[in-house]
């Protein structure tokens, strides 16, 4: 099973550090943010991995490179070079389809290249089996409200997607059925609501996540991240 990395956008909220640098190069903890995904994922054993690419795309590609240093194996979806070509979630997740699932039937994992978390990869595997069997098209993974965005994002009953309280936040973690996207086309549009209407017809299940999770989103947000990432690396030291 493939991963897409999302990498394409500016990240308005974390101007001026993005202005010059893509939001996903930035540093916590001693590595870049989208090292910390790339990482969980080839610790899970996803060493197929799909990066979409627009603002400031060279820079991205120059960096991360073919992903060998990582043990992974790196594919770009290029949306073009400028923050305006981004083509948001669901349009560049239909523009990075080819790179994702040759057959167009298995399914593929999409996360966010900015989040830290300790969630194990591993445990999309089970979810990605029912989704490639039918029982599903679509498994989100679901955090705890932080306090940049408490009012949450949709609810969990049953292993399943809904629309209803108490609201959860998407953890920018999924999987997802090439067979969801059929008819769509490769143009700027977002992920949600558009993937509600699945949720509404019982075909998106999901799970919580109550380990740690954080999506950085500020300049402040990124310099305490940082403190508290090296601040548990030393206590590690210290202990191990």
């Amino acid at each position: 099973m493939k991963a897409l990395i999302f990498a394409a956008g500016r990240g308005e909220r974390m101007r001026p550090l993005s202005d010059a640098t893509p939001k996903p190069l930035l540093e916590a903890g001693g590595k870049r943010l989208i090292e910390w995904q790339i990482d969980a994922l080839v610790r899970a054993g996803f060493r197929e991995l799909v990066i979409n690419t627009a603002h400031l795309a060279s820079q991205i590609e120059s960096a991360i490179g073919d992903g060998a240093r990582y043990g992974a194996r790196i594919a770009y979806s290029h949306e073009g070079e400028t923050a305006e070509d981004a083509l948001e979630t669901l349009g560049g997740i239909v523009k990075a389809l080819p790179l994702l699932s040759s057959s167009g039937a298995t399914p593929f994992i999409a996360v966010s290249g900015d989040i830290v978390t300790d969630y194990d990869y591993r445990r999309l595997v089970p979810h990605a089996q029912a989704i490639e069997l039918g029982v599903a098209d679509a498994h989100l993974v679901l955090v705890d409200n932080p306090p940049s965005h408490p009012a949450g994002d949709m609810g969990l009953a049953q292993g399943r997607i809904n629309l209803h309280p108490p609201l959860l936040t998407y953890g920018n973690i999924g999987v997802f059925a090439p067979r969801l996207f059929a008819g769509e086309a490769p143009v700027k549009k977002k992920l949600f609501p558009w993937l509600y209407r699945a949720a509404e017809r019982g075909r998106v299940s999901g799970e919580h996540h109550a380990g740690r999770w954080h999506n950085v989103g500020t300049p402040g947000e990124l310099a305490a991240l940082d403190a508290r990432l090296r601040t548990d690396a030393g206590s590690a030291a210290a202990t191990s």
